[in-house]
Parts: structure tokens; sequence; C-alpha cells
């Protein structure tokens, strides 16, 4: 067998190797959306039919009416786009501060602010609770957004990438007169956009994804977002109702994939040039 064969045949055997791993990986997905188009007599019968036999599409549009899914949908929205447009900002500022400007003890405090990344989120809990608690934003929009905005791995994330760029831009907006802000605007951001972009996508998905905080610091339905209003359809008077459960996680997924989608391009640039993966 000719090198040129071996290399077709290796070729070969991943791209199987690979499809297989992307139907595993894809199966949930399915096995959601299946179940997400049955009756409530079809989901718990054995053997599972894989693809329904009278796909019920109404499932989609009852779920408005068994519960307030617009309200948690427009919770999520709102709480997700002002965490990631703050965390975008506040990350910004940090990696140009930690990267470009040189004040006394810069490393030593940078090493400090990222040894909070190997915190649990969990072991921060408890005081993050007793101050939104003494701010009396339990059940608010500042509860759920304030505490979320900055991050460790965003300023990480962006910093990494400032580093990258030529100190001599710094110096050659010095000398045509720049300020600090106008040369962050107008150098630094320009050539940051991938990595800006590949930080608003995690901060996008991970926040439209996060469960355990807004389920602390809410109460009301009127406050409680999409993951947090799913417990609706597993508990309480809506308990058990599985097509229903898988329907909301459809329409759930759906955001987050169209975020990543149209940007994926820029989400694989900002991780390439910064060499960090979450």
């Amino acid at each position: 067998m000719t090198r040129k064969a071996e290399e077709k045949l290796f070729n070969s055997i991943v791209f199987v190797f690979l499809c297989l791993g992307a139907l595993i990986f894809l199966f949930p997905f399915f096995w959601m959306l299946s179940t997400s188009l049955k009756g409530a007599s079809e989901v718990l019968v054995y053997p599972p039919d894989l693809i329904p036999p009278a796909p019920r599409l109404q499932n989609y549009l009852e779920i408005w009416d068994k519960a307030p899914f617009g309200r948690y949908f427009i919770n999520s929205t709102v709480v997700t786009t002002a965490i990631m447009l703050g965390e975008v900002a506040t990350s910004i500022l940090a990696a140009y501060a930690f990267s470009k400007i040189r004040f006394p003890g810069r490393e030593k405090l940078f090493l400090a602010f990222l040894g909070t990344l190997i915190i649990p989120n969990i072991v921060t809990l408890v005081p993050a609770f007793v101050i939104v608690h003494r701010l009396k934003w339990i059940d608010s929009y500042m509860g759920l957004i304030i505490p979320e905005m900055a991050t460790a791995y965003g300023i990480f994330l962006l910093r990494q990438f400032f580093l990258t760029i030529p100190q001599e831009l710094d110096d050659a907006a010095a000398i045509d007169g720049f300020s600090r802000w106008g040369t962050l605007i107008r150098v630094y951001l320009p050539l940051a956009i991938p990595a800006v972009i590949a930080l608003a996508i995690i901060s996008f998905i991970n926040n439209w994804n996060n469960f355990f905080w807004p389920l602390v610091v809410t109460n009301s339905d009127a406050m409680r977002t999409l993951p947090v209003g799913l417990r609706f359809f597993v508990e309480g008077d809506g308990g058990g109702q599985w097509e229903y459960l898988m329907v909301a996680a459809t329409v759930i997924s759906i955001p987050p994939m169209v975020v990543f989608l149209t940007l994926q391009r820029f989400f694989v640039r900002g991780i390439a040039t910064t060499g960090i993966t979450k």
C-alpha cells in the first residue's frame, strides 16, 4: 500500500469515528425533540418510539398557556443581555489596565485576582446572597444581573489578547496625543473584536443556561428565568408533564445555538488568538 493510500485510509477511519462521535452527542438533542412532539400517553411507552407516530406540533403552542413561559423568556433575555454587556465592558477595562498600564503591584494584584478562578462558585454563594439581601435586591433584576457582571475569566481572556498587541501601537497613539481612553477605543478595541465577540458568546451561553444563582435570588414567577422556570413542568401543579418539559428545553436551546452559529468564525478567531479554552 502506497503512502497516499495509507493517508486516505487513515483519514477515512478518522472521519467514521468523528461521525460516530457526532451521532452520540446529537442523540440526546434528537431524543429531546422527539419527546417534545409526543402526547402525554406516548412519552412513557415501552419500548419507546424514536419517531412519534403522530407528531404534536401544538405542544409548542400550548406551552405558553401551561406556564408563564413568556415572562421567563423575557427575564432570561434581559438578564443575559445585561450581564453579557456588563461582563464585556468590565473585562475590556480591567484587561487593558492589567496588560498596558504600569502601576505598583500590578502583577501581584492580577495573580491574586486570577486566583479567584480556583474558588468554586458554591463557596461564594452565601456571602454573595447576604450582600444581595442587605441591598434589598432579592427577587429583582439588580440581584440577578450585578453580581455576575465581572468575571476573572473574561478579564484573563482579554488580557491575553491585549498582550499580543505590540507596545509600539500604544507609544504611537501617545505621540499622536491620544489619551488612555482614546487609545483603548481607537486602537485596541478594533483589533480585539474577535476576542470580544468570543467572550460575548461565552458569557451569553453561560448566563442563558445559569440555574443556580437565579434559583437562589428569585422567589416569584415574575422574576424567574427559563432554566428555573423548567421546574414548573417537574414539580407543583404542572408536575410530570415531560412532553412540555422537552418543548421548553428545545425552545431554550435555540437562542444559544443561533448566537454561536452566527458568530462562530469570530469565536474561533478569538479563542485561537488568546490560546485559552474554558
